[in-house]
């Protein structure tokens, strides 16, 4: 049993839990909580779990290699503020990009997003709304950020998510391959329920405070506006994603 916050192991998590680079390098993110840590477990993904002491006497079988955490050093190093009693290190996806998108016909784009909330619930709403990839350009947050892991409910293990180098370049590739782009902007004059989502389509969402760049609004075949009343200046990214996602479910 592990008793001790300086075991090496569990200085590795807390690098994991704080630092991109140290996932992709070991191709490993943390999953907290017990429905997470379950689902990855019937998943296959997880490479080692990590159990306090009084949950771990609660499990009849745990499938996968693990560990025991005393239970006021499992405390310490959990970043939720009930912790659920387990961890476990998850193997990164290696989906590729351009596999995938052979056979989509439903896509969002997100440009610099950086509220870890934001990405989690568009991740989990595009789920359940049957989109079939979320790209990112590489200026945006870490999906495996654990605040974007604990936000996406289990999602992170199920929908395809991508990063690009060049969004860009992406945009132009979409628009040469049949898809309609749609681009949300405060300034069109298209409501967003009037645009065309029958084929294959792809969404744009910018970042929270300066929306799209000009170069990818431009590029977007359409461009729409989601109607406001009141003195709502702009909606939120996530609830801006969820209403067009809902609009290539509801047309396809």
């Amino acid at each position: 049993m592990i008793t001790s916050e300086n075991n090496a192991q569990l200085k590795n998590i807390s690098a994991l839990l704080k630092r991109s680079k140290e996932r992709q390098q070991q191709g490993l993110y943390v999953v907290e909580g017990r429905k997470m840590f379950w689902e990855a477990c019937g998943l296959n993904l997880v490479e080692k779990a990590y159990l306090a002491e009084s949950y771990a006497a609660e499990c009849r079988e745990v499938p996968c290699d693990h560990e025991i955490v005393s239970d006021d050093v499992f405390n310490k190093i959990a970043e939720t503020v009930t912790p659920q009693g387990v961890l476990a290190l998850v193997r990164l996806p290696k989906e590729d990009l351009k596999e995938k998108m052979q056979n989509a016909e439903s896509l969002v784009l997100l440009e610099n997003l950086q509220d870890p909330g934001n990405l989690g619930t568009i991740v989990r709403t595009a789920e359940a709304a049957g989109i079939d990839a979320v790209i990112l350009s590489k200026t945006s947050v870490d999906l495996y950020n654990p605040k974007v892991v604990r936000s996406t409910m289990g999602a992170v293990f199920r929908m395809p998510v991508f990063y690009t180098d060049d969004l860009i370049e992406l945009i132009r590739e979409l628009n040469n391959n049949g898809f309609n782009t749609i681009a949300t902007h405060l300034s069109a004059e298209k409501n967003y329920y009037e645009a065309d989502y029958s084929g294959k389509t792809a969404i744009l969402i910018g970042n929270e405070g300066n929306g799209l760049s000009d170069e990818a609004t431009e590029l977007a075949k359409e461009k729409v506006i989601i109607p406001m009343e009141g003195k709502v200046e702009s909606l939120n990214a996530s609830v801006a994603a969820a209403l067009m996602m809902y609009e290539i479910k509801r047309n396809n």
